[in-house]
């Protein structure tokens, strides 16, 4: 299946608040923010019209729902339907489209594929509009579909985290990097849902592999600075929180990293 990790397009950010404790935080979007779709969303007919309006949706979302509103009208049916919830979630609408997801996915008579990616991407909506039970139950239904899809483990796994549910998300996360080793975002989520157990080696051998896939993954230097800390490091977890910084500014990772460092300032760590 094609990939529909919203998270990796931008429009999940994951992210790690430092404190002693292990949280993910998942940001919902800034309702100025365009936010862009998956790369290639998932087709389920096959018309023009509706390969015209997906190729809309990144570059002029506004546009892409008006075209669906009026293809609406022209019995334009799901595929319209799922056009114009990608549009709605590319313009900061999250909630609304996730409910627009998940009902196209319910209803569609598209093939099993189609509908997994659907209801995956209902559930990476539910993420980005901060309801990680929602995300949950979509992506459920989603792998009762398609059971080894490693994107939407993936995602599970990350909604697991969101609910204080380590283990849950262990479970989901170690068949992802077991079939597929080179995601580094798995690994990170691994590393988290380790630490959340109290198992910090195994944590950090798990950060250390997403590091070698991606030595400037910043999630994963949010992570092992969290993990430095822990384990009584305060300065190499400042340079990694510096390090996070540096690649991405702007970026809520980096909010993180200067509030965990200001955490350091402050004194010991609070659990």
């Amino acid at each position: 299946m094609t990939p529909l990790r919203l998270s990796l397009a931008g429009a999940v950010m994951l992210v790690i608040a430092a404190g002693g404790g292990a949280w993910w935080w998942l940001s919902g979007p800034d309702q100025n923010e365009v936010l862009p779709t998956p790369p290639d969303p998932p087709r389920l007919v096959d018309a023009p019209e509706y390969e015209r309006c997906l190729d809309m949706v990144d570059e002029d979302p506004e546009g892409a729902r008006s075209f669906a509103d009026a293809w609406t009208m022209r019995d334009g049916g799901e595929a319209a339907a799922h056009c114009a919830a990608l549009a709605l979630l590319t313009l900061g609408e999250a909630e609304r489209a996730a409910e627009q997801l998940e009902r196209i996915a319910l209803r569609s008579q598209a093939g099993i594929a189609a509908r997994a990616a659907v209801f995956g991407q209902a559930g990476e909506a539910w993420m980005t509009a901060g309801r990680p039970q929602r995300a949950h139950a979509a992506l459920t239904l989603a792998l009762a579909l398609t059971p080894a899809d490693a994107d939407l483990l993936t995602e599970r796994a990350l909604a697991l985290l969101s609910l204080n549910l380590p283990a849950e998300a262990l479970t989901d996360v170690e068949v992802v990097v077991a079939t597929d080793a080179t995601r580094a975002e798995a690994w990170v989520i691994r590393a988290s849902a380790l630490r959340r157990l109290d198992r910090l080696p195994p944590a950090a051998e798990s950060v250390a592999q997403a590091l070698r896939i991606e030595p400037d993954n910043v999630e994963a230097l949010l992570e092992r600075g969290i993990l430095r800390q822990a384990q009584g490091d305060p300065t190499g977890a400042r340079n990694d929180w510096e390090r996070v910084i540096e690649l991405a500014p702007d970026g809520a990772a980096a909010d993180l990293a200067a509030q965990n460092m200001a955490l350091i300032e402050a004194g010991p760590a609070r659990r």
